[in-house]
């Protein structure tokens, strides 16, 4: 597939093209290994997290009735908030297509619906920072045939355009904040030092896009033996070179000024707007400069080895807000609304969409294989 803005492909080769997807057709579909044990480990753990965050932490607050101000709040603001949320995930399947879909593809707009929302279920669900959905989404990629050099280029792009975004508003909405531009308090500890964080990351990823794009095959050449030493430097810069790539990908992606590339906008921005509107259902109404920095410092609670952040996010979310001075009953009831969209919404529709791929997969896998030779002659 030939990106625009990027390089054209080669004239197609059809046998390589068969080879390719056959190879593909024979990894297997990442999934985490299920027993007895862990699968009781991981039930007490979600089970204990919702009775802590839902009945223990509300009591702890002074919120004895955490339940009976939940369904009293603002029905039109909640479906106000189910319809943002709703938003945000078409937002990160525009964003999808936008990287990974170009050119001629077996993906369509059904596939591509199933990828993210399986990719989604199995962030929420298992790993941490979202490693499950990144290993399951690249796994789709490659089973509809798109080469692996190519899916970990677009991978790194996606995730490069998508976090972008993330600590563009960290930069952005901190210092706004710090500077009197945005309204609402501006402690220095979760304005500044994101901002300052925020540009940091952005700096160094800018700075990576500039090592050659060669960079693993020239210290493959200065190390060609076999020694330990050799193979550790050849694995050491494979990683960077890979992102190198991946960051000059997403530079170009930009440059073509795809407004699908607006998904990462909309799949940020809508899952704020369904937390504001959340507030908003149960009286609490912080300046949205607040509601946007909250969110993203309790976000990194993501990179917690915790399923879906539960518990992690949801703390540093209310931490946050209590940091700028939102009351604590407020923002918890807000913050737990919200997290039930988040996180709950879309994991019965991944599920589903999980056991749709793995059809869909097949069905790939089916179109790949050769015809025999015996029938093409008896066809002719």
């Amino acid at each position: 597939m030939a990106g625009r803005g990027l390089p054209p492909s080669r004239a197609p080769d059809l046998d390589g093209d068969v080879r390719a997807r056959g190879a593909a057709a024979a990894e297997e579909m990442p999934r985490v290994v299920l027993n007895r044990k862990r699968l009781f480990g991981f039930a007490v753990f979600v089970a204990s997290s919702i009775a802590f965050l839902y009945f223990v932490l509300p009591k702890i607050v002074g919120l004895h009735d955490a339940w009976d101000r939940i369904s009293r709040g603002d029905v039109s603001w909640l479906v106000l908030a189910a319809a943002f949320e709703v938003l945000s995930f078409a937002g990160y399947v525009a964003l999808f297509r936008a990287v990974f879909v170009r050119g001629d593809t077996r993906i369509g707009w059904p596939e591509s619906y199933e990828i993210t929302m399986a990719g989604l279920a199995a962030t929420r669900l298992f790993a941490a920072a979202g490693a499950g959905g990144v290993a399951l989404t690249a796994w789709a990629l490659r089973r509809s045939g798109m080469e692996r050099a190519r899916v970990a280029s677009r991978m790194i792009a996606f995730l490069a355009i998508l976090y972008g975004v993330y600590m563009a508003s960290f930069v952005i909405d901190g210092l706004g904040l710090a500077v009197g531009v945005f309204p609402g308090p501006a402690p220095f500890a979760i304005t500044v030092v994101p901002a300052i964080f925020g540009a940091g990351v952005i700096a160094v990823f800018l700075a990576g896009s500039l090592l050659p794009g060669d960079h693993g095959r020239l210290v493959g050449r200065w190390t060609r033996g076999e020694g330990r030493l050799g193979r550790l430097a050849r694995r050491v810069a494979a990683a960077p070179a890979a992102a190198s790539t991946g960051i000059r990908t997403a530079i170009s992606l930009v440059r073509t000024r795809d407004p699908n590339l607006l998904g990462a906008v909309a799949w940020w921005g809508f899952d704020i707007a369904t937390l504001w509107a959340c507030f908003h259902a149960f009286g609490g109404s912080p300046p949205t400069a607040v509601v946007v920095m909250a969110y993203f410092v309790g976000m990194l609670g993501n990179t917690l080895p915790l399923p879906g952040g539960i518990g992690g996010v949801d703390g540093g979310m209310i931490g946050a807000f209590s940091a700028f001075g939102v009351p604590v009953e407020v923002s918890v009831v807000s913050v737990l609304a919200y997290r039930v969209f988040a996180f709950w919404l879309p994991t019965l529709p991944g599920a589903i969409a999980y056991l749709q791929l793995r059809r869909t997969v097949h069905r790939w896998q089916a179109e790949a294989q050769p015809v025999p030779a015996d029938s093409t002659v008896a066809a002719t």
